[in-house]
């Protein structure tokens, strides 16, 4: 009777040994949004690391340096950036807490104001940005953006019920961070960057439910500054003439601009053919950073502009996808702010270097030759992806059908009778 009884418990553990001992291929399949981020990213980086290879190859002929060192840089820096982008599609909700936002936060800031003052930050083109040591550069801006979206992310999702207090008590918690943090940036300056993080938490603060009505207040006000910055300083006020009129100052302000257009209409429809563009050799001024895509349009030609442009289609609909299918409001925002944050960067710079914004300084995501930018991207993508991970979502009590129910409840009467009946015998052979 005891081994009877103990036959279905011993059955029990070697099932659970077996599901313990299951492959990897029989568990959950990851979703369709996690699949097209990780397919996107990794064409997108790809790409890059081809592009970065071709518009810096004359500096090793014409520099008198290397035409491999900017391409093993931008691939020493893709590996720290996918390792953290897959260290935090495991880890990256889980890790996050409230106190490690705030103190990256404080972090970035703390550093936004260290590179601002001589002797600490690197001063490149009349712009104060990075820190160096050695080769290696970092741009704090890069962080912050980052430190940003994640502080107004959860500081929305935390309090859904933040409009009901009133329009400037509910704004104050997020603009006491990221007024001071544009301010600075804009110091460096970089306009490009501050507008790419004011439009990312505009988007935060749509999808976390402001009237269109406060929000359109918010931008004209912001638009209002960005004007009245571009007429105080001579800096800003030139790069918006020469949007305006850049033929008209070809041989000045506006010779980027004038050669980035001249290298589009040079690829024509299909290009020149990869690593044949004139302009990166001889005209256009560190062509594999900002204005990396003009070299695609003249090599590749629109074809391959239009090729860029579906890869960041299929992170816009991940990402948004994502957001949607979230279990909380804190990762529904997260995953709007993060996917915002690369949109946003993207369509500037492709505005800039199709002559429909003003020179902003913002690198193409993924493509561009700026480290910084990369691995911040990555580890974008890396909590995005594990946003989008079965196992974050909400879990979902499954009842067994009634039929096992029964053969459950049948299982558990039957060990308790022959418990029963050991203990009985027991009692009856010490008498």
């Amino acid at each position: 009777m005891a081994e009877v009884a103990a036959e279905p418990r011993r059955r029990a553990r070697i099932i659970g040994a077996r599901s313990r001992r299951r492959p990897a291929s029989a568990r959950v399949a990851p979703p369709l949004e996690h699949r097209i981020l990780m397919t996107a990213t990794l064409c997108l980086l790809a790409f890059g690391c081809v592009m970065v290879y071709s518009a810096s190859s004359p500096i090793g002929i014409f520099g008198g340096g290397s035409g491999t060192g900017e391409f093993v840089r931008y691939l020493a820096f893709a590996a720290i950036g996918l390792a953290a982008m897959l260290f935090l599609e495991r880890r990256g909700l889980t890790l996050l807490d409230d106190r490690l936002i705030k103190l990256i936060l404080i972090a970035a800031l703390g550093l936004l104001m260290i590179v601002l003052v001589p002797g600490f930050g690197v001063d490149v083109n009349g712009a104060r940005r990075w820190f160096a040591a050695g080769p290696i550069q970092f741009q704090p801006s890069e962080l912050a953006k980052l430190a940003l979206v994640l502080y107004a992310a959860r500081y929305l999702g935390d309090h859904p019920k933040w409009l009901a207090h009133g329009f400037r008590r509910a704004i104050a918690p997020i603009a006491v961070f990221v007024a001071p943090a544009c301010l600075m940036i804009v110091l460096e300056p970089d306009m490009g960057t501050a507008l790419a993080v004011a439009v990312t938490i505009g988007a935060l603060l749509l999808a976390a439910g402001m009237p269109p009505r406060q929000l359109g207040m918010l931008a004209a006000g912001g638009a209002g500054l960005v004007l009245l910055l571009a007429l105080a300083r001579p800096y800003e006020g030139a790069r918006l003439s020469s949007f305006l009129h850049p033929w008209a100052v070809a041989q000045g302000n506006g010779f980027q601009e004038v050669q980035g257009q001249i290298a589009l209409g040079s690829g024509g429809l299909f290009g020149v053919g990869l690593g044949k563009s004139v302009q990166k050799v001889y005209w256009l001024p560190e062509a594999q950073t900002d204005f990396i895509l003009a070299v695609v349009g003249e090599e590749l030609g629109v074809l391959g502009i239009c090729g860029v442009i579906f890869l960041y289609g299929m992170i816009a609909y991940a990402g948004l996808r994502t957001a949607r299918r979230a279990a909380t409001r804190y990762a529904k925002l997260l995953a709007t702010g993060l996917t915002s944050l690369i949109l946003c960067q993207g369509i500037l710079n492709i505005f800039v270097v199709l002559g429909l914004a003003p020179l902003t300084g913002v690198p193409l995501p993924f493509i561009s030759y700026a480290p910084t930018n990369l691995c911040v991207m990555l580890a974008s993508v890396g909590l995005l992806l594990n946003i989008s991970r079965p196992g974050a979502r909400r879990l979902r009590v499954v009842e067994a059908p009634a039929g096992d129910a029964d053969a459950d409840r049948d299982r558990r009467r039957r060990d308790r009778r022959s418990h029963r009946a050991r203990a009985g015998g027991g009692r009856r052979a010490a008498g």
